[in-house]
């Protein structure tokens, strides 16, 4: 496992009362010593009390310690500031701007050239809405993209299995710590990820306390997705009522929309305008003329406007069917 001083410094310093994202964002510029950061957290920290080089010593220690038990499953740690750290896509808030990540696999499929598509959904598709995003998928990674989705049972697993399937690049972000995947049924999906060339990456190296906490790290989770991303598609969504229906994937386009970043929908109106599974598809459309549609008329069109770049190979003949026969 590679830890750079640098990404230790996040850490330690995130662990102190009131230093978050934005702290990090405006006061490290990357590699500071140890008499500067302490400098820094009692100069601009939020604690009632001055803290010591023995304190700070403590803090980093402890932290080391526990990052060094996950080992076995992180690769390595950059922090923003390192030359390694992944660039984020648009205009991203300071407060929303990843400081710290922890990663197995090639951190560089997050590098600004490599052309990443975000391909998000129900934990529950429709068959049909299946089949329509594994050939979205297969056309978009045939045209040289990435695929980044988060892991999540459903429309996520879909566009990972997928990628894996055409024997291309996929990126997993997560909302758990590396030595703990959720869900627990996509952990073998996880390891042939990473050992595929891919890449896992999360903002966490323990796991949630609470339910509360576990449900603001998928928020956070969906922002990663967007940011990371040049465009991000969804496939398929109900929208937010008041019958308790919401989806992370509304909060990811939400995200994308605010860091202007391009987003897409897969959606037919002729076979999909009475699924309530669309709804968000359709809402989406309703509110933003930008939003660009997807789906197996404009396939070809419409794929190469969100890819925009030469086109790699595509999938090994053979490998899978026309789903559209």
């Amino acid at each position: 496992m590679e830890i750079s001083d640098n990404a230790l410094n996040v850490l330690v310093a995130k662990s102190f009362r009131g230093i978050g994202r934005a702290w990090v964002v405006k006061h490290l510029k990357g590699q500071e010593t140890a008499n500067r950061m302490v400098a820094l957290l009692n100069d601009h920290g939020k604690g009632t009390t001055a803290i010591t080089h023995k304190e700070f010593e403590s803090a980093r220690e402890g932290i080391w310690n526990s990052v060094s038990e996950s080992a076995g499953t992180i690769d390595g740690v950059v922090g923003i500031g390192d030359a390694e750290f992944p660039p984020f896509r648009g205009a991203v808030k300071n407060s929303e701007r990843p400081v710290v990540l922890f990663y197995r696999g090639d951190l560089e499929l997050l590098k600004m050239e490599n052309r990443n598509v975000a391909v998000i959904g129900l934990l529950h598709p429709d068959r049909d809405t299946e089949i329509v995003e594994a050939v979205v998928v297969r056309r978009l990674m045939a045209l040289g993209a990435t695929i980044v989705s988060g892991l999540a049972l459903g429309c996520d697993t879909v566009a990972h299995k997928e990628a894996l399937l055409c024997g291309g690049k996929t990126v997993a972000i997560l909302p758990s710590p590396l030595d703990d995947i959720l869900p627990a049924a996509n952990r073998r999906l996880a390891e042939e990820i990473a050992g595929g060339n891919g890449l896992l990456i999360t903002e966490y190296h323990e796991s949630a306390n609470s339910r509360m906490e576990l449900s603001g790290r998928y928020q956070e989770r969906d922002r990663l997705q967007a940011l990371f991303s040049d465009c991000v598609v969804l496939t398929a969504s109900y929208a937010r009522n008041d019958l308790g229906h919401d989806s992370g994937s509304r909060l990811a386009m939400e995200y994308a929309r605010s860091y202007s970043i391009r987003r897409a929908v897969m959606y037919d109106p002729e076979l999909d305008a009475a699924n309530p599974k669309y709804d968000l598809n359709r809402q989406l459309l309703a509110a933003d003329d930008g939003v660009l549609i997807i789906n197996r008329k404009n396939l070809e069109s419409t794929a190469k406007d969100i890819v925009r770049q030469h086109a790699h190979a595509p999938c090994e003949a053979g490998v899978q069917p026309d789903l559209f026969g």
